[in-house]
């Protein structure tokens, strides 16, 4: 479900809501709350306003689907309201915070809900997850928070690795690597052959940078370490962590130079034409792929460093959760039940471009090869994580953006970078 616009243009042109300031933000709330309270159902409640981030073609269009369906039941009454994803991120304590929020959002688990929800900003869900007897306890723990309420339903969650077409690997006589050693040697076989071997998007999307950082330290230093650098109990100028950055200045040579322009859809355009061999992306990118590009794609998991520590691998949940402020709690849960059935998440998958996984475990995903191995990848790991800011917060995202791109740009400076980082961190951590 996770989901970013897949055009530059329209990319920058919803960033410009972002910018509207207090006055914009407010008159932009108060059109969505007037939706919410539109046309009331039977037992005059409102219409329940979702807030969706799920603006791709594909997503949009499913969605829209779910959504249709939902109110040809009679159950209730939704609407749906889409904005740009980076204008949703922006956005959203302000949603959350007004007088007259949305009712329901597309989001995700893990810390941020956790943070919203110990502000009392969360409704409470727990009679939803009354019905989710069948979905596993690992997803029930993902959406409990600190107080053991449930504040988030699951949809789907997706995975990492790096993607590829698998025609040009073919035309360019490679095969996919398994370990470290492997991994750089392909990039020196690709730039041998004046293709840049690894893409990358940081124009807009600086976040992008963040998932190498994370598949380093968790191959190196492994997912509890992590884990605790990011809740603020591991410190950034570590000596692990530097360790993290030696290896990843050992793939630096192989970046496109050009991917620091521009944000990851157009990394994304420049992967299918064959301008870069390989992109370390999420399987959200496919949403913006055209469809007959989908049966030429494939990836491998980010290469094992040490085979020592405990296979993990980022495979981030995405659902919903909604406000504690809503108007009408009884249709938000009816429409969260539906939403965590089987039909609405294989009617997702299907509208979609079906390369997510349904949190539902009687729910069938797509059977393409690709989905069938990434499940495959998910179920063979030791240990799950989020993605940075999923497994830290909102707060911390911009410490690492910073720190990153500037790692990129200056790599010999990593000590004075990490030292900066860590004093970041603590301002954040510190509140």
């Amino acid at each position: 479900m996770s989901d970013f616009d897949p055009g530059r243009r329209r990319f920058l042109g919803h960033l410009g809501l972002a910018g509207l300031g207090a006055l914009g933000a407010s008159s932009f709330l108060s059109a969505c709350a007037s939706s919410a309270s539109g046309p009331t159902t039977g037992n005059g409640s409102g219409a329940v306003t979702i807030q969706s981030n799920l603006s791709s073609p594909q997503a949009k269009a499913a969605m829209e689907k779910l959504i249709a369906n939902f109110n040809a039941q009679g159950k209730g009454t939704a609407s749906l309201n889409t904005i740009a994803s980076e204008t949703f991120r922006t956005q959203l304590p302000t949603y959350l915070t007004s007088a007259n929020p949305p009712d329901l959002y597309t989001w995700y688990a893990g810390s941020v809900a956790n943070d919203y929800a110990s502000k009392s900003l969360l409704l409470d869900v727990s009679d939803v997850w009354k019905s989710l007897g069948d979905y596993p306890q690992s997803l029930r723990t993902l959406s409990t928070d600190a107080s053991g309420k449930q504040i988030f339903v699951p949809m789907n969650n997706y995975w990492w690795g790096f993607f590829y077409r698998k025609s040009n690997f073919a035309k360019w006589g490679v095969q996919e690597p398994k370990t470290w050693t492997e991994f750089l040697a392909l990039c020196e076989t690709l730039k041998g052959k004046g293709v840049p071997p690894i893409g990358i998007g940081l124009g807009d999307t600086p976040w992008v940078a963040s998932a190498w950082f994370d598949y380093l330290n968790i191959r190196i230093n492994g997912a509890p370490f992590h884990r605790e650098l990011l809740a603020g109990k591991q410190r950034f100028d570590d000596p692990k962590v530097k360790a993290v950055f030696t290896r990843w200045r050992e793939a630096l040579p192989y970046f496109d130079p050009k991917g620091k322009a521009y944000p990851f859809q157009e990394a994304t355009t420049a992967l299918l034409a064959g301008k870069t061999g390989m992109f370390l992306i999420g399987t959200f990118f496919a949403d913006a792929a055209p469809k007959d590009a989908l049966g030429d794609l494939d990836f491998f998991r980010f290469p094992i460093i040490d085979p020592a520590v405990p296979l993990a691998e980022e495979a981030p949940t995405d659902g919903f959760f909604a406000s504690a402020k809503t108007a009408n709690p009884t249709g938000t849960k009816a429409l969260l039940t539906y939403l965590s059935g089987v039909e609405a998440q294989e009617a997702y998958v299907k509208a979609s471009s079906g390369i997510v996984l349904p949190a539902n475990p009687k729910a069938k995903a797509s059977d393409s090869p690709l989905v069938v191995k990434g499940k495959a990848m998910l179920d063979e790991a030791k240990e799950l994580t989020q993605f940075f800011n999923r497994d830290s917060s909102d707060a911390l995202q911009p410490t690492a953006d910073t720190a990153l791109t500037k790692f990129i740009d200056k790599p010999d400076q990593i000590d004075a970078i990490l030292r900066e980082w860590q004093a970041g961190a603590e301002k954040v951590f510190k509140g």
